[in-house]
């Protein structure tokens, strides 16, 4: 097989899944999941019981083709409408049995499978999609800018795309370690060139940057793991400022990072003079500062949109008709473990964040639960805390979003238009 990236995934599909799994789990997470493709891009008011269209860009095993059919179908069920279609791609005919496999388990009918390189998109006639994922999958492109053009040109008007890409610092020794690889048994097989690889890690000395490395571990779990993160042939990792700059050649820009928190320096300055220095700064330099001053990064997540739109992509908690969703996040239990002076302990790759919140957070924890509107929410404090008016409120539940915003634990829709 002449593209050794395709070898590697005939080889070794990507990620390990088995299709069996599916009876007793979904896996789901960012980028793609519905609710938060409504909040970053669609500003909280995209109904997907209308067509709607979405393009997996480099599917591999299935995780966010699945994610997404099957939200999809849930949706469209509790509607009374027809599922939204999913369109996966990728150039592994292993990796498609494996997705195709899943759906199968899960009797899914609302995607289309595609085997063919992302290089190979506009000669393939898929037509244009609302949205498109590419997780995983530009930073294994001999021309990654390239790459994302094409995804940029089979974008519907008022689309979007949701993107993974790799980041430098929180990878700190794989580098090093693919090069030593190569010059151990550049001249092996791909499967002996496993067995180095595990003999290797055995062998790695206490000082080598990639045993020191805390934020890495799915390479010891299976050897999927390990090719795509150690022998991988073509891999390349990107700054904020370098993602920043293949965006903008695409003709694109960013709406969110994943999670927003992670790409603010506030999150990991306390120092007033320090902070100061940071004012003035665009949103891509102050996440460059926060990717910096975090070292732990490992991906870049982000949501994207044509530069050209000049539509505000993010849905806001703006008027008393906002709906709040907890994405990921148990309220009630949450609400539950709150004291006098409510304190949210959260972790971040090894950073561990105590993140204080309103007075009345537990109150408005119990009580969010993904129908219920600002208004109501604020009746229902109101009724026990009856000199709570609407300012009061809102200042109150502000102070609550941003934290858990924050750590992409709620996000908004507006009216009818929740998807999960």
């Amino acid at each position: 097989m002449s593209d050794p990236v395709q070898a590697q995934y005939e080889a070794y599909p990507y990620p390990a899944r088995d299709p069996r799994d599916e009876r007793k789990r979904l896996i789901a997470g960012s980028p793609s999941h519905l609710d938060e493709v409504n909040h970053y891009l669609f500003a909280g008011v995209r109904d997907f019981a209308k067509p709607f269209r979405a393009l997996v860009a480099g599917g591999g095993t299935g995780d966010a083709a699945i994610m997404l059919a099957q939200q999809l179908s849930g949706h469209a069920a509790a509607c009374g409408a027809t599922p939204g279609e999913v369109v996966y791609l990728d150039l592994s005919a292993a990796a498609r049995g494996i997705a195709e496999a899943r759906a199968r388990e899960r009797g899914l009918a609302n995607i289309a499978f595609h085997t063919a390189a992302l290089d190979d998109l506009a000669t393939l006639g898929l037509g244009r999609f609302d949205y498109i994922d590419c997780c995983g999958v530009l930073h294994h492109l001999a021309d990654p800018a390239a790459g994302l053009a094409a995804l940029t040109s089979a974008l519907a008007e008022g689309g979007g795309l949701g993107i993974m890409v790799y980041a430098p610092y929180g990878r700190t020794g794989v580098y090093p370690a693919q090069d030593l690889l190569r010059r151990l048994g550049g001249d092996l097989d791909l499967k002996d060139r496993v067995a180095l690889a595990r003999r290797l890690l055995d062998a790695l000395p206490a000082t080598n940057w990639l045993n020191r490395n805390p934020f890495l571990g799915d390479h010891r779990r299976s050897d999927a793991e390990l090719v795509d993160l150690l022998l991988h042939p073509r891999d390349r990792a990107f700054t904020v400022p370098e993602l920043a700059e293949m965006v903008a050649s695409a003709g694109l820009r960013l709406a969110a990072f994943i999670e927003p928190a992670r790409y603010d320096p506030a999150t990991y300055l306390r120092d007033p003079k320090l902070l100061r220095r940071l004012d003035g700064l665009d949103p891509v330099a102050r996440a460059a500062c926060a990717e910096a001053l975090a070292g732990n990064i490992r991906k870049h997540i982000v949501y994207l949109l044509r530069a050209e739109e000049e539509r505000e992509p993010i849905a806001r908690p703006d008027g008393p008709e906002a709906v709040p969703l907890l994405h990921n996040l148990d309220g009630p239990r949450l609400a539950k473990s709150l004291g006098r002076n409510p304190v949210m302990t959260a972790g971040l790759d090894g950073l561990k964040l105590r993140l204080p919140l309103p007075p009345l957070a537990a109150a408005l924890l119990a009580r969010i639960d993904g129908k219920s509107d600002l208004a109501a929410l604020h009746s229902a404090l109101q009724a026990q805390n009856p000199g709570l008016d609407w300012d009061g409120f809102k200042v109150q539940f502000d102070r609550l979003y941003a934290v858990l915003n924050g750590l992409n634990h709620m996000l908004i829709a507006k009216p009818g238009h929740r998807t999960s």
